[in-house]
């Protein structure tokens, strides 16, 4: 399965595209260190966590709490794996479960990357971006798509 997407410096995106709806799944990963984070734990659980155990994923980190974006989380979670989601739209993850919550303008530590939460409420109340710090990388789950929100 090929999923490179982009690589620059120390900065490696894999993409891969699941689910009924052809929903985004991102792997941030840091060349230097190995360490990955998954943005987005949609759907076809088989496939990511194929993708997150090649890739070195640790977390698992939801942009907003809608059905198309969260099928898979249970299985991540029974495979080990930590899901963040904003305290907002937590309700939203209460049949599926999450482990922690993120902040606005809290930063997530991947290897040496770094990345930067930024609350986003419009898609859902709790909708929430990921910039990484230093690229012109940002990953906004559904505040942004083609079609619409």
């Amino acid at each position: 399965m090929t999923t490179l997407h982009w690589r620059d410096g120390d900065v490696e995106v894999h993409k891969l595209v699941v689910g009924p709806v052809d929903n985004n799944v991102f792997v941030v990963r840091c060349r230097a260190t190995g360490e990955s984070v998954l943005i987005d734990a949609a759907n076809e659980h088989e496939k990511l966590l194929e993708l997150c155990t090649a890739l070195g994923v640790r977390k698992v980190l939801e942009t907003h709490g809608h059905w198309d974006h969260i099928q898979a989380v249970p299985a991540m979670r029974e495979a080990g794996y930590e899901v963040a989601v904003t305290a907002l739209d937590a309700p939203r993850l209460k049949d599926v479960g999450y482990d922690v919550f993120l902040d606005d303008k809290e930063v997530i530590e991947v290897g040496r990357l770094r990345l930067h939460a930024v609350h986003t409420p419009g898609h859902t109340e709790g909708s929430i971006c990921f910039h990484v710090a230093g690229t012109p990388l940002l990953f906004t789950g559904d505040t942004l798509f083609p079609g619409g929100p």
